[in-house]
């Protein structure tokens, strides 16, 4: 027992929907930073390199504008303060097309692994984390020792790329020596730009590695016991009892229901004890008969005593009764191969309500029912 009760608390089992669902409304997702830092250097080398030159003629336009300042403007307050809305709105202009890439990529960032989420709960504060024990738990915990993996390699990586890069680029940076001093200024920025570019993409590489790590943790994370999942199954879909009981309570109301129906109907078939079912057919309304009540034993038993409360027609026939009760549901019309047979009986049946008014003689009982081979059952 203490044996598999040890084995049930084992979190073995893949995160249910419900788990998943109830840790995103609590704000935990997986996410990589490590991804959004790629994101967002990517984006903003790339954008720097394309904007630069816009970027370095608006700082020179607002630089030109504030060093040929009229001399009779220096001492207008007026004047300078239009100088600085000026050079301000400038200077925003340069920088918004940047700035609106960083700020894209920085959201675009965190939702590409995770998705796009809003928790209340994610940002409410946990006093739990200012426990210092706890705090020292996680300083010496597996994913600290992980995080510290994680960091070796970035340094590893990012100083390789670098001194590829170095090694790859030396022959261009020795030539800027022997260039006049604008040109190798131009070439200088050129070379940094691509320099930038290409050690940003080499972060791609440690977010490739990052995303499954923290797919993983968080999955882990998740898990769930044998255990866990019976008890969500029960709060879920209820207890088992609770449910059998809400079984027990639908069948007794769709019985009364059914019950009140058979002083409707027009005749009661029986086998004669183990079955029952009650037929209705209105000639006006009704293209073909309907099944009012069925049932077996007990239920059976039950039919055919209201039946002879209110005087509704019980006719015996052991095969049609069977027939009728296998291929019907409740408030369904029989099926098309028992409109012979079931036509029999009802015919009987209003032919006898006409004898018992004093019109016509008794009619014979339809003792000779044949049903097709498919609607016969033992």
């Amino acid at each position: 027992m203490a044996e598999g009760g040890d084995s049930s608390q084992e979190k073995t089992e893949e995160p249910s929907a419900r788990k998943l669902e109830k840790s995103r409304e609590e704000g935990q997702i997986p996410r990589s930073r490590e991804l959004t830092t790629t994101a967002i250097l990517l984006a903003g080398t790339v954008g720097l390199y394309i904007f630069f030159g816009f970027m370095t003629s608006k700082i020179v336009g607002i630089t030109r504008h504030n060093f040929t300042i009229p001399r009779e403007s220096i001492f207008d307050p007026d004047a300078m303060i239009a100088y600085l809305s000026t050079s301000f709105y400038d200077g925003f202009v340069s920088m918004f097309p940047l700035f609106g890439i960083l700020l894209v990529a920085s959201v675009a960032g965190p939702i590409a692994l995770g998705g796009w989420l809003l928790s209340g709960k994610a940002m409410a504060p946990k006093f739990s984390r200012m426990n210092p024990a706890a705090g020292l738990k996680r300083m010496f915990s597996m994913k600290s020792l992980i995080e510290l993996a994680k960091a070796l390699g970035k340094v590893v990586v990012i100083l390789g790329a670098t001194i590829l890069l170095l090694l790859a680029l030396q022959q261009a940076m020795f030539r800027l020596s022997d260039e006049n001093v604008n040109t190798a200024i131009v070439h200088s920025l050129e070379l940094s730009g691509y320099a930038a570019i290409i050690l940003s993409a080499v972060t791609v590489v440690i977010a490739a590695v990052d995303i499954p790590i923290q797919l993983w943790e968080h999955n882990k994370k998740l898990k769930m016991s044998k255990q866990e999942l019976r008890d969500e199954s029960k709060d879920t879909d209820g207890k088992p009892e609770v449910k059998g009981r809400i079984r027990q309570l639908q069948r007794e109301i769709s019985q009364r229901r059914m019950m009140s129906s058979v002083p409707d109907a027009d005749v009661i078939i029986t086998n004669p004890t183990h079955f029952a079912v009650a037929l209705r057919y209105d000639q006006d309304n009704m293209s073909t008969p309907v099944l009012l009540a069925k049932g077996g034993d007990r239920v059976a038993l039950k039919i055919r005593e209201i039946g002879k409360e209110h005087k509704v027609e019980i006719i015996e026939s052991a095969a049609l009764a069977r027939a009728i009760f296998y291929t019907t549901d409740i408030d369904q019309e029989i099926p098309s191969g028992l409109y012979v047979a079931v036509a029999q009986v009802l015919a009987y049946v209003f032919q006898l309500r006409t004898y018992r008014k004093g019109k016509g003689e008794r009619p014979p009982f339809p003792r000779n029912i044949k049903l097709p081979k498919d609607m016969q059952f033992d």
